[in-house]
């Protein structure tokens, strides 16, 4: 199962391409390895980005999430604070406001066009207003999504009563949105937006 998200997750901080699953054989050692794509075939990037072995990329999870148990109240704070940052995004016109105002100015063009009035100006921002409509939308569509993960993550960090103790798949799946393999650490980027960085 881990072979299958970690395809999906592990970067290189070297070229920014992805990793990739090797079974590796050195010397008669066999083991589970991933490296960057840059390394494997010709991406037109020099890399030279170490080999993780399987298991270290398990563990350095694995201590990513309970760094984050550990430090549970720090944490929630700034998961707070990231949903103020997001609320405070949403500050912009809503297609509410917005609809209201294209009512306004359709009375104003009708009203305009009946007197025979130049009615460009109320026309074109007409169309800008519809144009912003659609982006407050799809805006108010991406709120919506950032402010569930990062409630899910604070409602799993409130569960959460002890440290993890084995890796699990799903739980990285729910909670991790990036890896990060540089020389000397590993970068966790958190679906929140919070990242943390381990040591090995």
């Amino acid at each position: 199962m881990a072979v299958l998200y970690f395809a999906q997750l592990v970067f290189c901080g070297d070229c920014g391409e992805f990793f990739r699953r090797v079974h590796w054989n050195n010397r008669g050692c066999k083991s589970i390895v991933w490296r960057c794509c840059s390394r494997l075939e010709a991406t037109g990037h020099v890399c030279h980005a170490r080999t993780v072995n399987e298991e270290l990329l398990k563990e350095v999870a694995l201590q990513a999430i309970n760094q984050v148990l550990c430090q549970k109240d720090d944490f929630l704070q700034t998961l707070q604070t990231n949903i103020a940052t997001v609320v405070k995004q949403g500050d912009t016109l809503s297609p509410e406001v917005i609809d209201e105002r294209l009512r306004e100015l359709q009375k104003e063009l009708v009203k305009k066009a009946n007197q025979k009035d130049d009615y460009d100006a109320i026309a074109d921002e007409i169309l800008r207003l519809r144009d912003m409509r659609k982006q407050a939308e799809v805006d108010s569509v991406v709120r919506d999504e950032q402010m569930r993960l990062i409630r899910d993550l604070q409602d799993f960090i409130r569960q959460q009563p002890t440290t993890i103790t084995e890796f699990d798949e799903t739980l990285v799946k729910r909670l991790i949105t990036k890896i990060t393999v540089f020389e000397d650490h590993f970068a966790i980027d958190f679906k929140s937006g919070v990242t943390i960085e381990i040591k090995a």
